[in-house]
């Protein structure tokens, strides 16, 4: 897990970041779907967030195999990947020669190119 400084909406507390790998029988657009009702139960209420600000969770699919998909709900790979040190970082923890399927860059290249972004390893206090 990563403790990240906001980028977008500074006037914010920090993020928590992290990455997972899986495998699922959804669709990309049914896994929205069901990522967005895991957001629901954690508290998150899209109405009432001001965009880019504070939420309680948020869960964005940055990578489906090397699927490519425009839809009005879901482009794939995520759009600000290639941008976003705070995805990067633990995207490649998981895999280091990961590249993006749209254009076939190395992630690991293209974060070597991105200024600090202000990404830090989170070490939880013991209880």
């Amino acid at each position: 897990m990563y403790r990240t400084k906001p980028r977008y909406v500074l006037e914010q507390p920090d993020f928590f970041n992290m990455a997972v790998v899986g495998e699922t029988e959804l669709e990309p657009l049914a896994l929205l779907s069901a990522t967005m009702e895991i957001e629901a139960l954690h508290g998150r209420d899209r109405s009432r967030e001001h965009f880019k600000g504070p939420r309680t969770l948020d869960i964005d699919i940055l990578l489906y195999g090397a699927l490519i998909l425009h839809s009005d709900d879901l482009i794939l790979p995520h759009p600000g990947l290639n941008e976003r040190a705070f995805a990067l970082v633990p995207v490649l923890e998981l895999d280091p020669e990961l590249h993006n399927p749209a254009d076939d860059s190395s992630l690991a290249g293209i974060l070597a190119l991105l200024p600090d972004q202000g990404i830090y390893l989170h070490a939880p206090t013991s209880l």
